[in-house]
C-alpha cells in the first residue's frame, strides 16, 4: 500500500498517514470540521463500515498497482457487492468522476501530509515556498497568484493555505533554507501576499480561493486525540450510525474519554462554577436505539452528555447531605456504571432513565433526549443537538417497576 513520493521512491511519511487513519461513516464531506480529515477516513455517503472498509482497501491496492484505473474497477465492484446508491451514479460523467474524486482526494492528502510532517521535521528549513501545478489546464486564479509566494514556515498563511486548497488542487510546497535561493526553482523572494489573502468568503467558510472544507494543512491536526474526532462526529450522525460506530471503537476510546470526564468533575467540584463545559457520558446502544424508535422516540444522535451545570447541581445535593443524593463518587465512576446499567424509557417525559448498582443502593441517572444546548469545545461555544443527563439520584427497586412509568429497553 505504498504511496510513492519523489522519484518513484516509496514516501513513509505520507504512507504513515493514511494507515493511521480510521473509518467514519458519513453522510456528506464536511460532516466533521476540515482538520479532522486528518484522523479520519471518509467517504461522503457511505455509511457503512463494511462499504467504508472496501473502498479504504480498493485505494490502498490502486496506489501499489494500477493507481486510478485499478481503483476505477475496484470501485464499481464494490458498488454492485453493497447496492451503494452514491452520488453521480445516474451519469456517465458522474460515474467517471466519483471514483477520480475520492482516489486523488486520498492521494494528494496523504501526499500533502507527509511533506507537511518532512518540512515540520527539518529546522533548517525555515522558508516555505507555494508553488502552482503548471500542467493545471484550468488553474485557479488565486491559487496563481500564490505561486512563487515565499513565507516563514510559522506564517499564518500556512494554517488555512497549505495545499491541496480544493478538490483537484495539485499545488504543493518546497521548503528552503533562504529566500534567494529559491529563484531557480519559480520563487520569488520579492512578492507579498494579496490583500485581504485571510478573509473568510460566506459561501465556503474557508478563506477566498480555499474550497469548502479545505482551509487546514493536511498533516498538521494527525495527532488530535481519537475521542475529540469521535465526540465530534457523533452528534452529527444518525443515531443507530453513531450507536454502531460507538459499539466498534469505544473500547479504543476507552482510555481518552476516562481522562476527559475525570477533568470535567474534578473542575466542576474544585470550582463549583459552571462554564458551559460537557463530557460524553455514554452511547445509547444499537438495540436501544432501536427500541426507542419502535416505542415512538427516535433519538437525532446516540450520544449522552453530562454538562458542568447539571453535575455542580447534583454535587451541591450531595453535600447538603441529601440522602438520595449519588456521591462524587459515583459520578465520577458514571461512564463505566452506564456500561452496564438497564435502560429505561420515562413514558412521560419521553426521555431515557438508566438504573445501575452502585455502592450506596440503586441509583439512576435520567436523561433528556434531542435537546439544543450551547456547549464550550475549547475556545470555541457550539450549539448542539444532542441527549444530556438531567439529573441523577438513589431510588428504591420498587420505584421503577411502580405504576408503569418506566419500560425496559433493549440493550
Amino acid at each position: 500500500m505504498a504511496i510513492k513520493g519523489a522519484f518513484g521512491l516509496p514516501f513513509a511519511e505520507a504512507e504513515d498517514f493514511f494507515l493511521r487513519k480510521i473509518h467514519l461513516p458519513t453522510a456528506k464531506y464536511d460532516d466533521i470540521k476540515a482538520a479532522a480529515h486528518d484522523r479520519a477516513f471518509i467517504v461522503a455517503g457511505a455509511a457503512k463500515a463494511d462499504l467504508l472498509a472496501d473502498l479504504y482497501r480498493a485505494i490502498g491496492d490502486a496506489r501499489t498497482r494500477g493507481g486510478l484505473e485499478e481503483f476505477r474497477q475496484h470501485f464499481e465492484q464494490i458498488v454492485f457487492t453493497h447496492g451503494w446508491p452514491y452520488t453521480g451514479m445516474d451519469s456517465a460523467a458522474g460515474r467517471a468522476w466519483r471514483p477520480r474524486i475520492i482516489y486523488e482526494t486520498n492521494l494528494y492528502t496523504s501526499y500533502a501530509a507527509g511533506r507537511y510532517r518532512q518540512l515540520m521535521d527539518s529546522p533548517n528549513l525555515r522558508y516555505w515556498l507555494y508553488r502552482h501545478d503548471p500542467l493545471v489546464t484550468n488553474p485557479r486564479e488565486q491559487h496563481l497568484g500564490w505561486d512563487g509566494l515565499i513565507l516563514p514556515r510559522d506564517h499564518p498563511f500556512w494554517k488555512t493555505h497549505f495545499p491541496p486548497n480544493g478538490w483537484g488542487c495539485k499545488c504543493r510546497v518546497i521548503g528552503i533554507e533562504h529566500p534567494e535561493d529559491a529563484r531557480a526553482i519559480g520563487g520569488d523572494p520579492d512578492k507579498h501576499l494579496p490583500e485581504g489573502w485571510g478573509e473568510i468568503d460566506p459561501k465556503t467558510g474557508a478563506p477566498k480561493g480555499i474550497g469548502k472544507g479545505w482551509g487546514y494543512a493536511p498533516g498538521a491536526n494527525a495527532a488530535t486525540p481519537l475521542r475529540e474526532l469521535i465526540e465530534q462526529k457523533l452528534f452529527n450522525l444518525p443515531a443507530p450510525i453513531g450507536a454502531a460506530l460507538w459499539e466498534n471503537l469505544g473500547p479504543a476510546l476507552a482510555l481518552e474519554q476516562r481522562l476527559a470526564w475525570t477533568s470535567l468533575v474534578s473542575e466542576a467540584s474544585t470550582t463549583m462554577q459552571a462554564s458551559n463545559h460537557a463530557a460524553l457520558a455514554h452511547v445509547a446502544a444499537p438495540a436501544t436505539v432501536s427500541d426507542l424508535a419502535a416505542r415512538g422516540v427516535p433519538l437525532k444522535s446516540a450520544d449522552i452528555w453530562l454538562r458542568d451545570a447539571e453535575l455542580i447541581h447534583a454535587l451541591r445535593e450531595t453535600k447538603a447531605g441529601r440522602g438520595a443524593a449519588l456521591t462524587e463518587a459515583v459520578w465520577s465512576d458514571l461512564p463505566e456504571l452506564l456500561k452496564t446499567a438497564t435502560p429505561y424509557l420515562d413514558t412521560v417525559d419521553a426521555g431515557i432513565v438508566y438504573v445501575f448498582e452502585a455502592p450506596e443502593g440503586l441509583g439512576k441517572v435520567a436523561v433528556r433526549v434531542n435537546y439544543t444546548s450551547k456547549v464550550n469545545d475549547g475556545a470555541k461555544r457550539d450549539k448542539l443537538t444532542s441527549n444530556f443527563i438531567r439529573t441523577g439520584g438513589l431510588i428504591e427497586p420498587a420505584d421503577i417497576r411502580a405504576g408503569g412509568r418506566y419500560v425496559p429497553l433493549d440493550r
